[in-house]
């Protein structure tokens, strides 16, 4: 079965989570990013996710997480609890 680890951030509007796209494309860390900005309580670990599997987030994560290029954020990716950046850091499958 695929696994996967990644981390994310979770903020509540698109605009917010483009500009911290933008800074971290520029060099900004992205756990402090996550640390700082992320709603999620997740965030205190930098964003991180820990492993898991498919089905265990919502669709919409899942299908970038499973799908994403390794070591490049993605977003923003809306779900029921806001807009999301995402990092994928493995995967096996």
């Amino acid at each position: 079965m695929s696994k996967a680890t990644a981390r994310h951030i979770l903020v509540s509007t698109e605009e917010k989570c483009n500009e911290l796209k933008t800074a971290i494309e520029g060099g900004a860390d992205f756990a402090e990013q996550a640390k700082e900005h992320s709603s999620c309580p997740s965030g205190r670990q930098g964003g991180d996710l820990g492993e898991f599997g498919p089905g265990m987030m919502v669709k919409e994560f899942d299908t970038v997480v499973f799908s994403a290029d390794l070591n490049t954020v993605q977003g923003p990716v809306q779900t029921q609890f806001g807009y999301h950046l995402l990092e994928v850091t493995s995967r096996t499958d």
